[in-house]
């Protein structure tokens, strides 16, 4: 079993930025691709960002390209969600997720992907 701990999350202005963190334990962290996803009040589940396990093959959603960056930390356990220049769109409850991947270089942007989840941490962002 792989359980997954976001934190990070939190209120901030608009323009701000915050730092997401999602530990993983119980398997090995490097074995896994990892994935960063946002749901808003109302809307569905979205996809943010991938990486794979081995770190060295990202992936982005237009929405935040260029915005915000995923990297992870195989030594620490650890995945993270850097996001910058933050809207109040912006807001939302974010989740971490993980998938056993059989590949090094692999990311995978679907939910469906994922067998692993975190309970989320909720983004504020103030205007």
């Amino acid at each position: 079993q792989v359980q997954l701990v976001e934190s990070g999350g939190g209120l901030v202005q608009a323009g701000g930025s915050l730092r997401l963190s999602c530990a993983v334990s119980g398997r090995t962290f490097s074995m896994y691709a990892m994935g960063w996803f946002r749901q808003a009040p109302g809307k569905e589940r979205e996809f943010l960002a991938a990486i794979s396990r081995s770190g060295g093959s990202t992936y982005y959603a237009n929405s935040v390209k260029g915005r915000f960056t995923i990297s992870r930390d195989n030594a620490k356990n650890t995945v993270y969600l850097q996001m910058n220049s933050l809207q109040p769109e912006d807001m939302a409850v974010y989740y971490c997720a993980a998938k056993f991947s059989p590949s090094t270089n692999d990311w995978y942007p679907f939910q469906t992907n994922y067998g692993y989840w975190g309970q989320g941490t909720q983004v504020t962002v103030s205007s």
